[in-house]
């Protein structure tokens, strides 16, 4: 993430409070080295029926008093990666849909939009778009209607082997979307070389 920068220094300077898992993809020399800077290690490798993000995400939720309304938690590096891992953190957002989590990429951010809710989605254009998708998760769509994309859609049903919304094009400042079906959006990040 810091190409330009000292692999030591960036590791002394962004150390984790926790390091959560099955601990099978961490290697034994990093795992000692957080360890001696004083980063909490919990080995959850008895539970193979969640993943690591689902334990990470359990275990932020499990520490903060009240569960805020407001939690945001940004994942990075949660996509581009073998698909079978991208699937099961989407499957994440699915399991914790009252939590608002965001799938970070080098290059777009997924996060779930709960049926039980009407969207209001801003668009930073500095840094997000213009590309963008709304892909029905669970079950398909009966109904879902859309603002401020190219293509909006009006209570369109999508389902997989029939429509979805992908290579959509936001077009204003605010998407809104409704739908009957959890959905998964989706935009392009731009570059920030």
């Amino acid at each position: 993430m810091f190409p330009h920068l000292d692999a030591l220094d960036v590791r002394n300077s962004y150390k984790p409070d926790v390091i959560r898992g099955d601990m099978d993809s961490i290697r034994t020399e990093v795992l000692e080295f957080y360890a001696k800077q004083g980063t909490k290690i919990f080995d959850e490798s008895e539970d193979q029926d969640t993943t690591d993000l689902h334990k990470c995400v359990a275990y932020i939720l499990q520490s903060i008093p009240n569960q805020e309304s407001n939690l945001c938690i940004l994942v990075a590096g949660a996509l581009g990666g073998r698909f079978d891992h991208e699937i099961g953190n989407i499957n994440v957002l699915c399991r914790f849909s009252t939590t608002r989590i965001i799938l970070l990429s080098d290059d777009c951010l997924i996060h779930l939009l709960p049926r039980t809710h009407h969207h209001e989605i801003l668009i930073h254009s500095s840094v997000e778009g213009p590309h963008c998708g709304l892909i029905p998760i669970g079950m398909p769509s009966g109904s879902t209607t859309t603002t401020g994309l190219q293509w909006d859609l009006s209570d369109t049903e999508m389902k997989f082997g029939g429509l979805i919304s992908t290579s959509n094009i936001v077009k204003e400042e605010k998407v809104t979307v409704q739908s009957d079906s959890d959905l998964l959006w989706t935009i392009s990040l731009k570059s920030q070389n």
